[in-house]
């Protein structure tokens, strides 16, 4: 493979994971709707409707991913992860990656 192969190469790599990643915070964002996220964490994850509800806008997706898979199995069960529970109960967890990915975007 020559140097200008690879370099085209690497370049349609780094555009085709952009336009995934872009694609699945855009299915992230219909997600977080139809799950009903907005119900407890606000539009865009940006107000929550008791103070006991964290703010989730922003937030580092590998950590939001960790966390509602926590809740999802069990191995999370202290605050309010109990009403969180019934939620993510029928999520899987690629709309879990694809719910993070799009709230880690929002500012």
């Amino acid at each position: 493979m020559s140097k200008i192969t690879k370099i085209l190469f690497g370049a349609s790599l780094s555009l085709a994971a952009s336009l995934s990643f872009n694609t699945m915070a855009a299915d992230g964002e219909a997600l977080y709707t139809a799950k009903m996220c907005q119900t407890c964490h606000g539009a865009e994850g940006k107000a929550p409707i008791m103070a006991l509800y964290p703010k989730i806008n922003g937030q580092n997706k590998e950590y939001l991913v960790a966390q509602m898979k926590d809740i999802k199995s069990g191995a999370r069960s202290n605050g309010m992860s109990a009403a969180m529970k019934a939620m993510v109960a029928n999520v899987s967890e690629d709309e879990m990656v694809a719910i993070a990915e799009y709230l880690s975007q929002i500012k």
